[in-house]
């Protein structure tokens, strides 16, 4: 690896000694001296180990650890498991010994710092690699004060590399894909991907813990008992159908009903956004019903934490709150898993917090933009028998077609091409409610109003205009000054009669050539047509919405609708949100006579089936698309994500209440400690105020001029 890299660190050193005159229009010279030096490194966990020096197999396979690793051996392989040594030397359950069968003594891992790792380093011994004569013929094995370095990386030739504290970062993308490959394959029961083995099992038994779980001889046969954190064949057939029946909104995510066995079984296939999907979004929603609440908390715990790491902003206080989390958590999934679960992905879960801390937000961090750079060169082999050549040849015609490009104003590039969901360059309107505008697809359909939903959609125009509020509030003060202030249905009236007061006024204006009426303003006042125009599908703002009845039809979802909407109940008889996961139930319709809202007023969701709840309920999930920028007041804009906007979105809140995968008994030092839980009354309220918050924000619809304070979802439309 280091023959490689030295091209590479030669540059690097020249970059950060000496620097590199470049040009610049700004300096008075037009020259200035660029120095640059190396952040850090973004790879697999297997290439980290070659980069960095540190075997990342053995005992000591953790790099963050170092040589306190929680490890121990199982049949056939080496278990990361142990986590309660994080607990505090006081904690209760380091006492347990559900856990292994021994009590928990081991002090926390030590930290090693920049100095502790250079002496560590000082001690490895330079070496041949490979099998050398000068060693028997054989390879060399490494001393016991060289813990797990296999040798110096070549990155401490550069002068400011041992001074960095994060210098090879986790990559989540790969951690969560394994993490998902386990708990699915274990959960499903997948022959090929369980941790669920026969050879796990006989480590519970030689650990002398969770007795109904050993195997056992029934005559010539060797017996498996059924274990809670595996679904039964029903409820298998139960997930894998739901996972099949999803849809995602356009360019979300992958179909991955195809990834669905033809039988139910299992799922096949699976690539890292399609776990990182499943994680945030299904995992949790799916598995509720399927398996006991005690399992299906831990596992909705670990994932609110990957939706708090993976949000666009991430905040330090909720990193170091996660970082506590994740401990308890981990040691839950202990509880309920066997040994075997915990492979190395396992335990580096614990650490993503930190780095995130040194790193900040991941999506500077992870694989995702270099896999498929990746795969952008594996395209370029046209011969498969030198593909270096072929790739190094490929490159350089992209980029030569990539510099005439930019000369091309009349050809379509992949510079001027508009996007997927593009609907175009909106003119500057003078009244905003025109600027609400959609690329329509589809056939056009022509349906006729009733006089009822004509006068609904006028009045919600105008009183959703900010332009027209002079106007509302001058005829409310003739209805006041008319039928008097102690009028109960003024608000009625106002909504049946201001569309022809509005009419008659702006008309009346016009005869006198008043210079406030301009021609969209005449336009407004006019009574709309009878017959409009219907599209089954249109776009707006980079977003695209389809009628309920193509949706049916469709493998994508857009579930939020414009124009015309049918409302949900938002009540706690037909909203419920548990864990950080809104339900609603779908039977529950409010505001039957008042349907309509504008274009820039509808906010993107799908919908997901709630099989825990019954046919007619639904999670409501949240969207925040790749290609639109959320501007906000002081110019500054969102990143440009598929995930949550900010960490504190998603309280991370562990349940030590119900932990096991099974009733526990004689377990008094488990939990029924208050200095242990750390959670008080006060913390209890915070968490349910803010439960109210986010249902809020969910729900949102930006209607500042309409009276009503609405809280409701909207869906298909009609």
């Amino acid at each position: 690896m280091d023959v490689f890299l030295r091209p590479l660190i030669d540059e690097l050193k020249e970059l950060w000694v000496n620097g590199l005159n470049t040009r610049d229009a700004a300096s008075e010279n037009g020259v200035f001296r660029m120095r640059a030096a190396l952040l850090w490194t973004v790879n697999d966990f297997p290439a980290r180990s070659s980069l960095s020096g540190w075997s990342g197999q053995g005992y000591r396979a953790c790099p963050t650890c170092n040589e306190d690793t929680p490890s121990m051996r199982v049949i056939g392989k080496t278990a990361y498991f142990g986590h309660r040594r994080f607990l505090p030397t006081n904690h209760h359950w380091r006492s347990n010994l559900q856990f292994d069968g021994r009590t928990e003594r081991k002090r926390p891992p030590r930290r090693f710092n920049t100095a502790d790792i250079l002496e560590q380093l000082r001690r490895v011994k330079t070496a041949i690699p490979g099998k050398h004569p000068n060693y028997g013929g054989v390879k060399r094995k490494r001393g016991d004060d060289e813990l797990n370095w296999r040798k110096k990386s070549i990155f401490y030739e550069l002068p400011y590399w041992a001074t960095i504290e994060l210098k090879h970062n986790l990559d989540v993308m790969h951690i969560k894909k394994n993490v998902c490959d386990s708990l699915l394959g274990t959960l499903l029961g997948d022959p090929h991907k369980s941790k669920d083995t026969d050879n796990a099992r006989r480590d519970l038994a030689k650990l002398g813990i969770r007795h109904e779980l050993h195997l056992f001889e029934d005559g010539n046969k060797l017996m498996k008992p059924a274990a809670d954190y595996t679904f039964s064949e029903a409820n298998r057939r139960k997930f894998c159908r739901f996972i099949r029946s999803v849809k995602f909104p356009d360019g979300f995510a992958s179909n991955l009903s195809k990834n669905v066995a033809q039988n139910d079984s299992r799922l096949l296939g699976l690539k890292s956004h399609d776990c990182h999907v499943i994680m945030q979004r299904l995992l949790p929603v799916g598995c509720r019903s399927l398996v006991n609440k005690n399992i299906w908390s831990t596992i909705v715990e670990l994932c609110t934490f990957f939706k708090q790491l993976c949000a666009s902003t991430v905040n330090v206080s909720d990193m170091v709150e996660a970082q506590n989390q994740l401990v308890l958590i981990l040691c839950k999934l202990e509880r309920i898993f066997p040994p075997a679960f915990f492979d190395i992905m396992i335990h580096l879960v614990l650490h993503l917090p930190e780095e995130a801390i040194l790193g900040g937000p991941v999506h500077m961090r992870w694989m995702y933009p270099f896999e498929r750079y990746l795969k952008r060169l594996k395209d370029y082999v046209r011969n498969a028998t030198k593909p270096e050549g072929s790739i190094a040849e490929g490159y350089v015609v992209d980029e030569a077609m990539t510099f005439c490009s930019r000369y091309f104003d009349d050809v379509e590039t992949r510079f001027n091409r508009p996007d997927r969901n593009d609907d175009g360059i909106h003119p500057t309107r003078q009244l905003s409610v025109f600027e609400s505008q959609c690329k329509p697809l589809g056939k056009q359909s022509y349906v006729e109003l009733d006089n009822n939903d004509r006068d609904n959609a006028e009045f919600y125009i105008l009183n959703n205009s900010p332009e027209l509020e002079p106007y509302l509030n001058e005829h409310k003060q003739e209805l006041h000054v008319r039928l008097g202030e102690g009028c109960l249905n003024i608000n009625e009236v106002h909504r049946t009669e201001f569309a022809g007061w509005f009419f008659e006024k702006i008309y009346a204006m016009h005869r006198m050539q008043a210079p406030e009426v301009t021609t969209e303003l005449l336009s407004l006042s006019s009574k709309t047509n009878m017959v409009v125009s219907s599209y089954p599908a249109c776009i707006v703002n980079g977003v695209r919405f389809v009628t309920h009845d193509r949706d049916v039809r469709l493998r994508t979802q857009n579930s939020v609708v414009l124009f015309r909407c049918k409302w949900f109940k938002c009540d706690s008889k037909h909203m419920v949100t548990e864990n950080n996961i809104t339900s609603i139930d779908i039977n529950g319709e409010a505001y039957k006579d008042d349907q309509f809202i504008l274009a820039s007023q509808a906010k993107h969701v799908f919908y997901v089936a709630d099989p825990s709840r019954g046919p007619n309920w639904r999670v409501v999930q949240h969207v925040k698309h790749r290609s639109i920028w959320d501007i906000t007041d002081d110019g500054l804009s969102d990143i440009d994500l598929l995930q949550h906007n900010s960490s504190s979105n998603f309280t991370l809140f562990v349940d030590l209440v119900t932990n096991a995968s099974r009733p526990v008994t004689d377990d008094s030092s488990f939990l029924n400690d208050a200095d242990e839980v750390e959670l008080s009354d006060e913390e209890d309220e915070s968490v349910e105020e803010y439960a109210d918050e986010e249902t809020d924000a969910e729900i949102e619809i930006d209607t500042e001029e309409d009276d009503d304070d609405r809280s409701y979802h909207a869906s298909d439309s009609d």
